[in-house]
């Protein structure tokens, strides 16, 4: 278990697979096993059996998990993909672009 680089409402970039280069808000990460649930990557297909609410049953599509290491913040100013820092200002910690040095609220 490491430290979370991103956290949840970050906006993130994948960086490798066949997602690379598409951008996502976060919108669950979960520290234990370092996967993070993006909006709109990753999307798998799930069958859906018959209900009645869907009376039809079918197949959607939902966003997956993936690695931690496979996504990197993505910083307003640089316009790209981020290495981090963490910085004490003030009696907290925040996290700051290594670039540009834009701090990262949340």
């Amino acid at each position: 278990m490491s430290i979370a680089r991103v956290k949840k409402n970050d906006v993130v970039v994948a960086i490798a697979g066949v997602e690379a280069g598409k951008m996502g808000k976060v919108l669950y990460a979960d520290r234990a096993s370092g996967r993070v649930l993006v909006e709109g990557l990753n999307l798998v297909k799930k069958a859906l059996r018959k209900s009645q609410d869907r009376p039809q049953g079918g197949i959607v599509e939902k966003e997956a998990p993936v690695a931690e290491s496979k996504l990197m913040l993505y910083c307003p100013q640089c316009k790209k993909g981020v290495r981090i820092k963490r910085v004490a200002e003030g009696d907290r910690r925040v996290r700051k672009c290594k670039q540009c040095g834009h701090v990262f609220e949340g």
